[in-house]
């Protein structure tokens, strides 16, 4: 995350729950779509607790792997997991990265761009660590359309919570989580051959009490909120949302689709 994040950061266990286990799976489809090459320097940008660079460190032919985020927490956790020379972690805001101009061969963004209260300050920097002819590529979450986890929590809130409307009309409305937003800002930013694409996986609950726990922890708004909420209202809106997950069957899995918006784009000489 960056220094104007929107996102509250506060353990790398907590980060795991609540985002972590979707985004190892989001890597996949992400990595495929941005590419990597031999011999690469890659810069992981906004890299929580290391989904996406230890994706990474899976090709041996690659020179070099940093991840940077704003979260001292997160880099801990990603740190103490890391056995590969070749990875370096370090702390950062993503709005001054804190690298020389042409530094990497491919610069990369998993679930970060939507946090930042400067999104296209951010894309600039991306832009401006990447050498000539580098490949710049991020993914954010559609957040409105795409996010049925989310919106099955934030809506049920909303019926509930004028405070809680508030809560969803920012998750809704995020930088970069529009149609066309991220293409938009690569353009700006001008980065040419620019592509983009909608990436989709499965997040999967064993239970209620598993949907449930991330927003018991310290860590995103969800979280956030629910621990503003005095213990008669936590029970309410726990029980609302019980009932939305449940949908007239009994507890047990369920699997909701999340769609992400994708982009690339290259740094032209």
């Amino acid at each position: 995350m960056t220094a104007a994040s929107t996102f509250n950061a506060s353990t790398g266990n907590g980060y795991e729950l609540q985002m972590g286990r979707w985004s190892r799976r989001l890597a996949v489809p992400f990595l495929a779509f941005a590419g990597i090459s031999s011999g690469e320097r890659v810069l992981d940008v906004g890299c929580g607790t290391g989904s996406l660079t230890f994706l990474l460190s899976e090709r041996s032919d690659l020179a070099a792997i940093c991840g940077i985020d704003y979260a001292p927490p997160y880099i801990e956790h990603a740190t103490h997991r890391n056995s590969d020379p070749r990875i370096s972690f370090r702390v950062g805001d993503a709005c001054a990265l804190p690298f020389p101009d042409a530094a990497f061969d491919r610069v990369l963004s998993l679930l970060m761009l939507h946090f930042v209260s400067e999104p296209h300050r951010a894309v600039a920097e991306m832009r401006r660590v990447a050498r000539p002819g580098a490949t710049v590529a991020a993914t954010v979450w559609d957040a409105r359309g795409g996010f049925v986890a989310g919106r099955v929590f934030l809506d049920t809130a909303a019926a509930l919570d004028p405070a809680a409307g508030l809560l969803r009309a920012r998750a809704c409305t995020r930088p970069m989580t529009r149609p066309g937003e991220l293409e938009s800002a690569w353009r700006q930013a001008g980065l040419t051959n620019i592509e983009t694409a909608e990436l989709a996986i499965r997040m999967e609950y064993a239970s209620f009490d598993d949907y449930w726990a991330p927003y018991l922890g310290k860590d995103g708004p969800g979280a956030e909120y629910v621990a503003t909420l005095d213990e008669r209202a936590r029970v309410r809106l726990r029980d609302a949302v019980r009932s939305a997950y449940l949908d007239g069957d009994v507890d047990g899995p369920r699997s909701y689709l999340a769609v992400a918006w994708a982009v690339k784009g290259i740094v032209t000489p």
